[in-house]
């Protein structure tokens, strides 16, 4: 992994608004990812997980809503700075996204070679000859057996696992150095799930990409991240490195998110889940987001709102990790892995 800094996001707030009210989707995203790393966003439906890459890819419905706040640096160069024309040079060269369900993302009225091949015309000036020959590549180069057949055919004619893997070919045409996949394999069955994952990690040794990766599967994130920024009522709660979420989570949240998944080995019964339910975006708490759900809530946690801290170099959104959080009984301290 190089240690270039290839997308910095900086106190990223994203609102949408509807009548009155204002939905802080996004409220104070900041994370860094560098080439060759992947970083895997996760969170609960309705985090902000999908809106903050909407937000990188300058796509977020203008009559909806829109970035009121931070940077969003490619390279050190302000991405909510530059024109819509510049950004449409800018999307699908140097940054590309795979959307969520790619039977809603591909054009059924095309052909899958006449879609790829389309990012070569429009980005890459070729003649049309030339960009279908390159579409066919890009085909074979994501595993699609037949690429010449395959070309020819339309959306509807391919499995979901071919679609997702002309997603890939599409994002990846132009050679980005910025890969945003969304729930990349979240219709797909076990078996085809565990090739595409293969195949993106494949390509990004082969070509270097920065991945942010959005999903709320953590067996996912355990198999392709290097790094894992955990979301909740749109903000980051915990950033850490892959190997210590899973084996010492800090937030609340995330170790509920880890008990809530069996593993292998134990018999259950029943699943663990995080008590409560994600509150309504047009009124969140007075303080912690998380407090009303949260088993060690204090007064504090209730009435006033945790700034991010830093722990280990670790970045935890909670107040257990601050000396102003009374740490009176020994036994709730031990539960949560910090000194007493």
């Amino acid at each position: 992994m190089g240690n270039e800094i290839v997308l910095q996001v900086r106190n990223l707030k994203t609102h949408f608004f509807s009548g009155s009210q204002v939905i802080k989707a996004v409220d104070g995203v900041d994370f860094d990812l560098r080439k060759g790393q992947t970083i895997g966003i996760v969170g609960e439906s309705g985090s902000g997980k999908s809106v903050t890459s909407l937000s990188i890819m300058r796509l977020v419905d203008p009559t909806a809503g829109k970035v009121v706040d931070g940077q969003i640096l490619l390279h050190g160069d302000d991405l909510l700075q530059k024109s819509e024309e510049s950004m449409r040079k800018i999307r699908g060269n140097k940054i590309s996204m795979i959307f969520q369900e790619p039977m809603t993302s591909l054009n059924p009225v095309f052909s899958v070679g006449e879609q790829i091949a389309e990012a070569y015309r429009i980005h890459e000036k070729l003649p049309r000859k030339q960009a279908w020959a390159k579409a066919i590549e890009m085909l074979k180069l994501v595993g699609i057996p037949s690429p010449e057949k395959r070309a020819k055919q339309e959306p509807h004619e391919l499995s979901g696992g071919m679609r997702q893997r002309v997603m890939i070919a599409m994002a990846i045409a132009c050679n980005p150095e910025l890969l945003i996949a969304d729930e990349p394999t979240t219709a797909l069955d076990v078996t085809i799930q565990a090739q595409i994952l293969s195949l993106l990690k494949e390509l990004q040794n082969n070509l270097g990409l920065a991945v942010m990766l959005i999903t709320h599967d953590l067996g996912v994130v355990a198999e392709t991240c290097d790094e894992v920024v955990v979301m909740y009522c749109g903000q980051v709660v915990e950033h850490t490195d892959v190997d210590t979420l899973f084996n010492n989570p800090k937030h609340p949240y995330t170790q509920g998110l880890l008990k809530s998944i069996p593993t292998i080995h134990e018999d259950v019964d029943e699943l663990e889940t995080i008590l409560g339910t994600v509150p309504s975006p047009t009124d969140l708490p007075v303080g912690c987001n998380f407090a009303p759900r949260c088993p060690f809530a204090k007064e504090l946690c209730i009435q006033e709102a945790p700034p991010l801290l830093v722990e280990n170099d670790d970045k935890i959104r909670c107040w257990m990790y601050s000396d102003r959080y009374d740490h009176s009984s020994r036994e709730e301290a031990m539960k949560i892995d910090i000194p007493v």
